[in-house]
């Protein structure tokens, strides 16, 4: 996989246009920690930020070098037992390839995209990185800055025949394949404690609105409980969540025509509601729900101190690796009332940009990720599930099995507007922005204008 095509080097102009397509977006990312390192320019490699292009437009290739360099942000919990697992993994498939393991973590994910987007006009990008699938990366492809890899990748491994077709779709965002995605996870969860919710005589199962969580909320929080573990430090989590009470209120095709077409001031009533329902919510947030991580609120839900999480399944990873923390006794879940049927999708995936530094590395890398093996050993750490339909469910825990069916089962898949799929990062940075003037106390007509200008760069 050789740059063969001048007009798709990464030279500095295409790095340009990255930056302004993607520069101002606010990119928060699942199971990432809010918390975290990264030097202040974004690099996290030691440089000082000044790169080593020499600033022309001649678009000479990258050094090619032996090394693997993979980046991500995968630096605690969950996500730092998967990423080793697969690793060790690829080493023991390939021992003879060079890894590096470059670990940017913090932001929720924020730094390691100001990393990339730092490298890519330096023209020291690294071979691949972890990135949201969809729309996340029209960015890239609207530079040419992707390789197509259906023949070096997705013809290997019994792929094509494997995957599932709204998978496949995400990986080829302008078309053609771009990337390899790792997992599937699922955004419409609402986890408890079992014995906070019994304590305050709360049947989860018995929810069917998001108003019902209200309700619940309330009453954990009469028995002396925190009723919703939730942080607002960062707009992430308060997107996701007011994303998954919009679809309970309505259903799988508004929410696409809404978020995915781009239909804002027609549905500008059913957003005005959801904002209700998480000022609703909110009453019922830790008290220093703006100073903490997603992570910190979560483990008051793992030590009894509080009664729900809404989260992607990411969490169920942390009370997979929880002692003493069993699922069905400890800890639960239902679908967020009023979704079901529908199975929300996030997802990571590994992208072969052009000019790569290895590029046999690199497509083995892909190769591997797309392999039944490598998810095997990836997603149940993860709290994720395989996009490979022929990946055995052994390794998998009981909630995870449960999850594998549900997604079989659902009737609709709608795209996270978080983290990237269902948006451009240009679109989803100013719904961020709308909904952290929200936290902020602004009415539901300037949270809906600014969501409905947002989109004016559909």
């Amino acid at each position: 996989m050789t740059d063969e095509n001048s007009d798709k080097r990464l030279t500095r102009r295409n790095a340009l246009r990255i930056a302004g397509a993607a520069g101002a977006a606010s990119l928060a990312g699942c199971g990432g920690g809010d918390g975290g390192s990264g030097s202040s320019d974004g690099s996290s490699d030691g440089s000082s930020g000044d790169g080593s292009s020499d600033g022309s437009d001649g678009g000479s290739e990258t050094t090619q070098t032996a090394t693997l360099e993979v980046a991500h942000w995968w630096g605690e919990g969950d996500g730092n037992e998967a990423i080793n697992a697969l690793f060790e993994g690829f080493k023991e498939a390939h021992p003879d390839v060079a890894t590096d393991d470059n670990l940017v973590a913090g932001g929720a994910g924020s730094n390691l995209q100001t990393n990339i987007r730092t490298r890519i006009q330096n023209g020291s990008h690294p071979s691949t990185w972890q990135q949201w699938p969809g729309k996340a990366l029209i960015p890239f492809t609207d530079a040419n800055l992707l390789e197509d890899i259906e023949d070096s990748v997705w013809s290997e491994n019994g792929m094509k025949d494997a995957y599932l077709q709204g998978v496949k779709d995400a990986a080829q965002p302008a078309g053609n394949y771009v990337t390899v995605p790792l997992n599937i996870h699922r955004i419409n969860n609402l986890f408890y404690n079992v014995s906070v919710v019994e304590d305050a005589g709360v049947d989860p199962s018995s929810l069917s609105t998001p108003s019902d969580v209200t309700d619940a909320l309330a009453a954990v929080d009469e028995a002396g409980y925190t009723g919703m573990a939730h942080q607002t430090g960062s707009p992430w989590s308060t997107v996701q969540m007011f994303a998954t009470i919009f679809l309970g209120q309505t259903d799988a095709s508004t929410y696409n025509a809404t978020w995915v077409e781009g239909n804002i001031d027609a549905n500008s009533d059913a957003i005005a509601a959801a904002l209700d329902t998480v000022r609703e919510y909110s009453e019922f947030y830790p008290s220093d729900a703006g100073s903490i991580s997603w992570t910190e609120a979560n483990s008051g839900v793992i030590n009894g101190e509080t009664g729900f999480i809404h989260q992607g399944d990411w969490a169920a990873g942390t009370y997979i690796g929880a002692d003493g923390f069993e699922y069905g006794e400890d800890w639960d879940y239902v679908v967020f009332p009023g979704t079901e049927g529908n199975y929300m999708l996030n997802m990571d995936s590994f992208p072969y940009p052009t000019a790569n530094p290895s590029p046999d590395a690199t497509t083995l890398w892909c190769q591997y990720c797309g392999t039944a093996e490598g998810q095997e050993l990836f997603n149940p750490r993860k709290g994720s599930i395989p996009p490979r339909t022929d990946a055995s469910e052994e390794p998998f825990s009981a909630f995870s099995q449960d999850q594998i069916a549900d997604f079989g089962e659902s009737e609709a898949q709608p795209p996270s507007l978080q983290h990237g799929l269902a948006v451009k990062p240009s679109v989803k940075s100013g719904v961020a922005s709308a909904i952290s003037s929200l936290i902020s106390g602004s009415s539901n007509d300037e949270v809906v204008s600014q969501i409905s200008d947002a989109y004016s760069n559909l």
